[in-house]
């Protein structure tokens, strides 16, 4: 843990120091950025995790909670958005995607490993590839269709160009479908190797773009406004909830499921809010503060 938190906040620290270096050029620098992860690193992940999965009956219960775990907070975070908080459009589908999804990937195993052993990291894989990953690239680029100004700031698109955005903006959508077509045999070691070290690559460059947005928008995200308090709220404590009470409700769940639950918002919201004209500041700023609160946990456990 402590050589990730050392990580992200080099890396935030180097975006912003960047953008006051670089000035107007920033936002065009993060905006390419995403858009790399968002064509180039992401699709060969999805594509060789997916193929290469085994899915047990063992954790098919906690999968399943998994997406409650996701639509619970989406949904609660559009009613504060749109009725308590009166946000804007884009700033609502913001707060729905930093209140629902999860860094589970990149603080996720690391966190499973430190809590649970080895052992355990295969059924965190599980969650994150069938539960994060699928949620992201179908809801979540979904909500960025359905809520974004598409990125142009023109005026509203309409639902035939929400809809056309959601398929040509969404590679990883495609790479996913194919990884479940494919044969085992398309996604040898090596590759499913090298991809899962791409996913921790894309960590530094993740943490840069959100010190470039913070840093671009101004001192004024840095405390800690209603919409972001609320995300935290949502994201921290309901999501892990609805695991843990499901569980005690209905079926027992690997170890490892209410933890990445109770993960911080997902790095790649941020690609979601560039690609389609999302409130980019309110999702920098709830991955930063989500971020600090996890990693601070986990430092937390791995000193005790």
């Amino acid at each position: 843990m402590i050589p990730i938190a050392a990580t992200i906040a080099a890396a935030t620290v180097a975006g912003v120091a960047t953008e006051r270096r670089l000035g107007e050029r920033a936002d065009s620098l993060a905006q390419r950025l995403a858009q790399a992860i968002l064509w180039i690193l992401l699709p060969p992940i999805a594509f060789f995790n997916i193929a290469a999965l085994e899915l047990t009956a063992e954790v098919g219960a906690g999968i399943a909670f998994g997406y409650a775990a996701i639509l619970t907070p989406l949904g609660l975070a559009y009613v504060v958005g749109r009725h308590l908080l009166r946000l804007p459009r884009p700033a609502v589908g913001a707060l729905m995607l930093v209140a629902a999804f999860g860094n589970t990937g990149y603080l996720g195993l690391p966190f499973s490993a430190a809590l649970f052993g080895f052992d355990e990291l295969p059924r965190a894989v599980a969650y994150d590839l069938l539960v994060s990953t699928l949620a992201l690239i179908t809801v979540g680029f979904s909500v960025g269709a359905g809520f974004g100004t598409l990125g142009d700031g023109a005026e509203p698109p309409s639902p035939l160009q929400r809809v056309s955005a959601f398929f040509k903006r969404n590679p990883a959508l495609w790479a996913c479908a194919a990884g479940f077509l494919a044969p085992a045999a398309l996604a040898p070691g090596w590759a499913v190797d090298a991809s899962q070290a791409v996913v921790f690559g894309i960590l530094p460059i993740g943490f840069f773009v959100v010190g470039l947005t913070l840093a671009g928008a101004g001192p004024g995200l840095l405390p800690l406004r209603r919409p972001v308090g609320w995300a935290l709220g949502l994201k921290l404590a309901v999501a892990p909830a609805v695991v843990l009470g499901l569980a005690a409700l209905i079926h027992e769940v690997p170890d490892s499921y209410p933890v990445q639950a109770a993960m911080a918002s997902a790095i790649n919201s941020i690609v979601v809010a560039g690609e389609y004209g999302l409130d980019r500041g309110l999702v920098a700023a709830a991955i930063a503060w989500s971020t600090t609160v996890v990693v601070a946990a986990g430092l937390i456990v791995a000193l005790v």
